[in-house]
């Protein structure tokens, strides 16, 4: 059984999609190997810091990464959980079958998954990584000056007093 996790021992996740990554969809990059690494000790380091909740919005890319990271944490932790925030239901019916079935494994193994709406919405993005900011005291970001939502969510974490861990792709 899940109990809800306290936004001070709680770190939330935002980070571009692969259209906005150096390497793309090439995962094999050394680029892209050296920052999923480097999320799995950023984690490790904000554990030792206390935190012990980790949320993810669960978009291809980055988020995937993060999840993945705090997943091999966890193996190591046995006191860290995952949530799977999920914006709203069919999250990922427009993917292709590959990223689909990772999709599925990732929100299968997290220890909650939120769904926040059923319907998409043109803002039901927006509500998820509100939604993570709000329930954190930290946000972990890859961020490349790009603006979209991950600028948008950094900009809400800043108002709302958050630590910023910015990671350059």
């Amino acid at each position: 059984m899940f109990l809800e996790a306290a936004p001070d021992i709680t770190c939330c996740f935002s980070g571009h999609r692969p259209a906005k990554l150096p390497w793309r969809y090439d995962e094999d990059d050394p680029r892209c190997v050296a920052l999923k690494e480097k999320l799995f000790d950023i984690a490790d380091a904000l554990y030792c810091a206390g935190i012990r909740h980790y949320i993810c919005g669960m978009a291809p890319g980055c988020d995937m990464y993060f999840c993945e990271a705090v997943m091999r944490l966890r193996d190591m932790r046995e006191d860290v959980t995952i949530e799977a925030a999920i914006p709203c239901e069919g999250q990922s019916n427009s993917w292709d079958e590959g990223l689909k079935r990772r999709y599925r494994r990732l929100v299968a193994a997290c220890d909650k998954s939120t769904l926040l709406q059923s319907e998409y919405t043109r803002d039901c993005m927006l509500k998820r990584n509100m939604y993570m900011v709000e329930h954190s005291s930290v946000l972990v970001t890859v961020y490349g000056e790009a603006i979209g939502g991950t600028m948008h969510t950094i900009n809400y974490a800043k108002k709302l007093g958050l630590e910023i861990i910015e990671v350059r792709p």
